[in-house]
């Protein structure tokens, strides 16, 4: 989203435009103060729809012009103050966005996990608390006069490619848990009944009342705290692979692919979760560039019911025309992307080129106010036009909200249930504290503060994964190794060998950091970079005892080498753990926590990069030797499988309850539902469509989890099912359902699954229609299998 930032602002500043971003007011700008108050889109009493009108009536064709970039200039006229439209909060308040500044009272903000690592709980109560903390210290921000009120995440897109460099920012690659995900988030950032009554939804210690009591009894259930923007739509996962980059990048996706990969996230995003934006990517899908598809802008309002607004990626309506060739004109480039239904473009080309686009007749007067209504109507939505926002509801956030304890903990709580265990011979870890009076830990990334991965913003603390260790052992050696994560020499290996000769244990802190992995930067190997792997062996070779390995980065990294190696007795992958990542990392490898982390995405072998980034295709095709992708349909050889994690405790589930048979019938007439009944047979599945109460057929898998061992643990729990037949285009095996439960040792807890038949049993056919199988369908729970039976 950076493109073309710096002559975004050279842009504005040239035009005068007033743009805040080094230096914060101490409260924010709003509409509606006198002498303006009277005009009738500042008047409470009217709905929304009619104020909005009333806003648009009263602009000219250039001051609605001046409404379709991401930074809106003042039009004092009117009393609108200017506005940014454009902040960043993936895993906390991003300095990536303009409409950000820590220049304030407000110095820094909880810094989360990257979200790749958060997925890897499975823990949707936890997702929803992060985005709720998020939203407050958001909201705190707004009040102080350093942030806007309309932030762009999450990205929701499915993780397809181990190489794509912003796959970090994603939950991961199954299209069920980034739904998921994208759900608790945006409820979580957006509604106002969880945040309005206290700022601590997750539990942690005291609540605190922010709301004044007048102002409690929200009746209007359409206003919203906070917007939060679902992005990237759709398929775009490639950043840099060649000559190919995303601002030219044709996805070619078949129409299976995109029901039931690409798009499902995003349906889910909007009908359940409701958000309030929707952005638009760089790429084209299957030769029309994203923000100029009219069918694929139609599809999310008029079949999903989408009511927010649409923006572009940064400068991604410049590419219709200046990398895509879509157009013969700028012109043509901002009026396509104005009818096909994208409101705002980040960046400054519709602004340039919008007033000639209108003189020439390729845009109306109509499309502008068909993109005002939906940005104005977010902007009411918000409150940005009821007055004073220091008399408003969320009037008490300040910077006492920000960077609080129970934030920090939820950021420490997310780290310790995402850090996965990938590896651990012989029970070695936890140590035990006692035994070790020395501890070497070894790698650049080691000693990085605050390790956040890209969008991270200022963080409460600066803290490095190995100051984590400093509370539980009295001497700790450090050496870098590398120079840095590329490690291209091996000039530090001799203070590393040095070091793990004199200590009792040694970790190793090797893998990604975001000059490997990152926006506009993709990876073409999977292997550890440069010589890591030789620092790896190396000290594995020389150290007193077998060493712990622990992996940073958001890709999957082969590290084939290591889960062979005996003298690497265990593997850990932290991704980007954020701020309080030291502190979790060095609890589960003494044993105060027990890991608990799942893979939320396939981990390849370094073979896997022969395959294309560009071949968007989900399905293996053997007869031209593609493998397929993701767990659903990769048929290659992999080093860890998605859901793969181990605990220090064992866990043993038994199957309550689950129904061995459901009984569809389809809503025609008697004859119709004859024929129907016997091609339906003949084929061996039902499309979806034609059975309405299926929606009705929900049921749920009741569980019970047991705790073998003697320390409490978290179990996650992945329900996945596949297919009874053979039919084309089936998943190999699909996710379900999942829950994550707490079990104290030698002690059993109880939990259900709701599984949709309809959708979750379903898959798209080669039309892009979903069908759901006859016959038995097997549910798969760790070591169990139960067959369903759906009959007509």
């Amino acid at each position: 989203m950076t493109k073309n930032i710096h002559f975004l602002l050279v842009f504005l500043f040239i035009l005068g435009f007033s743009v805040h971003l080094t230096k914060s007011n101490p409260h924010p700008q709003f509409p509606c103060q006198p002498p303006h108050h009277k005009y009738s889109f500042c008047n409470k009493k009217l709905s929304i729809s009619t104020r909005v009108k009333s806003l648009i009536s009263l602009l000219r064709i250039d001051e609605k012009i001046l409404h379709l970039s991401d930074n809106t200039t003042s039009i004092p006229r009117l009393g609108l103050p200017a506005y940014e439209w454009w902040s960043e909060s993936l895993h906390g308040i991003g300095t990536n966005g303009p409409g950000i500044n820590f220049n304030g009272p407000i110095k820094g903000s909880t810094s989360f996990p990257q979200v790749i690592l958060t997925a890897a709980t499975f823990n949707r109560t936890l997702w929803h608390s992060i985005a709720s903390a998020i939203a407050v210290e958001a909201r705190a921000m707004y009040n102080t006069g350093q942030s806007g009120l309309t932030f762009w995440a999450p990205n929701i897109n499915v993780f397809r490619d181990p190489r794509w460099g912003r796959g970090q920012e994603t939950p991961g690659e199954d299209p069920m848990v980034v739904s998921s995900y994208a759900i608790e988030y945006v409820t979580g950032f957006q509604e106002l009944n969880s945040k309005a009554k206290e700022v601590n939804r997750h539990g942690i210690g005291k609540t605190r009342r922010v709301v004044k009591e007048e102002e409690e009894d929200d009746s209007d259930g359409n206003k919203l705290m906070l917007s939060a923007c679902c992005k990237h739509f759709t398929a775009y996962d490639l950043e840099k692979w060649g000559d190919v980059t995303r601002y030219n990048f044709n996805a070619v996706v078949t129409k299976q692919d995109m029901e039931d990969t690409f798009q499902a996230p995003f349906r889910s995003c909007i009908q359940q979760g409701k958000a309030s934006c929707l952005m638009c990517s760089y790429n084209s899908v299957n030769g029309v560039p994203a923000c100029a598809n009219k069918e694929l802008l139609d599809k999310v309002r008029t079949d999903w019911g989408f009511d927010g607004y649409i923006t572009s990626d940064c400068d991604a309506v410049a590419t219709i025309y200046e990398n895509q060739k879509y157009t013969k004109t700028p012109e043509e480039a901002v009026a396509i992307a104005l009818k096909a239904g994208t409101n705002i473009n980040c960046g400054t080309y519709m602004l340039r080129h919008v007033k000639s686009a209108f003189q020439q007749g390729n845009v109306l007067e109509e499309d502008l106010d068909r993109a005002l209504q939906y940005l104005f109507a977010v902007q009411f939505r918000l409150g940005l036009f009821d007055g004073d926002p220091a008399k408003g509801q969320f009037a008490n956030f300040g910077p006492q909200d920000v960077c609080t304890s129970n934030n920090l903990n939820l950021a420490l709580d997310a780290a310790r249930q995402g850090i996965v265990l990938l590896k651990n011979d012989n029970k070695f870890l936890p140590l035990n504290k006692k035994s070790v009076s020395t501890l070497a830990i070894v790698g650049p990334m080691a000693n990085v503060s605050s390790p956040g991965g890209t969008y991270s913003g200022v963080p409460c603390k600066l803290k490095s994964i190995r100051e984590g260790f400093h509370r539980h052992i009295n001497r700790t050696l450090h050496a870098d190794g590398c120079l840095d994560v590329g490690c291209n020499s091996t000039a530090g290996f001799q203070g590393a060998i040095s070091i793990a000769k004199e200590a009792d244990y040694v970790i190793v802190v090797a893998g990604l950091d975001l000059s490997q992995e990152t926006e506009d930067h993709d990876r073409y190997s999977l292997l550890l970079p440069g010589y890591q792997t030789n620092l790896v062996t190396t000290l594995a070779a020389v150290s007193k005892k077998p060493i712990i390995l622990v992996l940073t980065g958001g890709g999957p990294v082969d590290v084939s080498f290591a889960e062979k190696d005996p003298r690497i007795a265990s593997i850990l992958w932290v991704a980007y753990p954020g701020e309080t990542g030291g502190k979790a990392l060095s609890e589960i490898i003494f044993g105060y926590q027990n890991p608990g982390g799942k893979l939320p995405m396939t981990w390849y072998l370094e073979s896997f990069t022969k395959v294309p980034m560009t071949d968007m295709n989900m399905r293996a095709d053997p007869a031209n030797s593609y493998p397929g992708r993701t767990y659903r349909f990769y048929t290659g050889d992999l080093l860890y499988g998605f859901g793969h994690g181990l605990s220090y405790t064992s866990f043993s589930s038994q199957l309550l309850s689950a129904p061995k048979r459901l009984s569809l019938s389809l809503a025609k007439s008697n004859w119709k539902r004859s024929i129907l009944a016997e091609e339906h047979n003949r084929l061996g599945y039902i499309h979806v469509e034609d059975v309405p109460s299926c929606r009705l057929s929900k049921f749920f898998v009741h569980i019970s989890v047991t705790n073998d061992g003697d320390m409490d643990g978290s179990h996650v729990l992945l329900l996945f099912s596949s297919l009874p037949q053979n039919i084309q285009g089936a998943p190999l095996k699909t996710l379900v359902g999942f829950d994550r439960v707490h079990v104290p040792a030698r002690k059993s807890v109880q939990t259900s699954l709701l599984v949709d038949p309809c959708e979750l049993l379903s898959f798209a056919n080669d039309q892009g229609n979903r069908i759901l199988a006859l016959g038995e369908h097997t549910l798969i729970l760790d070591d169990i299998e139960h067959v369903v039976s759906i009959e007509m």
